[in-house]
């Protein structure tokens, strides 16, 4: 990257959006942060990028956004709020290219990309599916969506994000493709956490079962991501309950508009809220062990 050009904003510096900040770091872009939490943008400063005290400022000052809020209310208010990246965009300056990582609501995402005037911003809806660890390490897959030209005006900060990615067509496919695959590996971690407990509870030693059961038929790759943290009990988040069960809550929304139930995204769901129910809300998803080892007959 050359000194010369804009910095890349990022809009909401959690978890994906530090693991983004990270990515285009290591690439040699400029950074610009903005969150309304004060201490996220402290960690993002510690990491060389530079802090913004507004969308107005990002809008302003950046080339490229990449927005990582929490839904999809939030995003709709970053791009056409009284104070947001549409209002605040001077006029006259170059499209502002927005690439949008956050997980939403596919419906919604697909009409909000049809409402913004591509002659003052250019939307790439862009979610990643890994965590933020594998995502900071450059293992997440890109779930791409929007107009071509978009696309490939954002190549080089998705190069940066998200090297491998895939080209789905129209805004809105991003996130439903998210959402399915959201709602396996959901299903798998609970199955992954369900089976340690169950081996745990026959006697057998947790970490020789996983050992095996990597090796076997039931393997997934959710053994690698979440199998030692599971066993350590380490919760340190790399994404948190409350962001599943938001996840959650959008998929079976989308199934209960296509008139579809999801008997397993369902019961998902509900260990997510008996996890929130017991202050477990901020940990990382693999918690769901613990609500598995609270389902006890006792406790039925």
């Amino acid at each position: 990257m050359t000194d010369e050009r804009q910095p890349v904003g990022v809009i909401g510096t959690g978890l994906m959006g530090t693991a983004c900040a990270k990515r285009l770091l290591g690439a040699g872009f400029a950074v610009m942060g903005y969150d309304v939490h004060a201490g996220k943008l402290k960690q993002l400063e510690a990491l060389g990028a530079g802090v913004a005290r507004s969308i107005s400022e990002i809008a302003r000052g950046c080339g490229q956004v990449v927005v990582t809020v929490f839904n999809t209310e939030q995003v709709e208010d970053v791009f056409e709020g009284r104070d947001g990246l549409l209002a605040a965009r001077p006029k006259g300056s170059a499209p502002l290219v927005a690439l949008c990582v956050s997980t939403c609501d596919p419906d919604r995402i697909a009409a909000l990309a049809a409402r913004l005037a591509a002659g003052r911003l250019r939307f790439v809806e862009s979610p990643i599916s890994g965590t933020s660890e594998q995502t900071a390490n450059g293992e997440g897959l890109g779930l791409i969506g929007g107009e071509r030209a978009a696309v490939d005006e954002a190549r080089e900060v998705l190069d940066a994000i998200c090297p491998r990615r895939r080209y789905l067509g129209a805004a809105g496919n991003g996130g439903r493709t998210k959402l399915a695959i959201n709602l396996i590996l959901g299903i798998n971690r609970a199955a992954l956490a369900e089976g340690l407990v169950f081996a745990e509870r026959m006697g057998l030693d947790p970490a020789a079962f996983l050992a095996v059961a990597r090796e076997s038929a039931a393997y997934s790759q959710i053994m690698d991501v979440k199998g030692a943290k599971m066993l350590a009990g380490d919760f340190t988040p790399h994404g948190h309950v409350t962001q599943s069960l938001k996840d959650f809550s959008l998929i079976t929304e989308q199934a209960a508009r296509l008139k579809q139930r999801l008997p397993l995204g369902e019961t998902y769901g509900e260990l997510m809220k008996g996890c929130i129910a017991h202050g477990e809300g901020e940990l990382d998803n693999s918690a769901v062990i613990r609500e598995i080892r609270r389902r006890t007959l006792d406790n039925a």
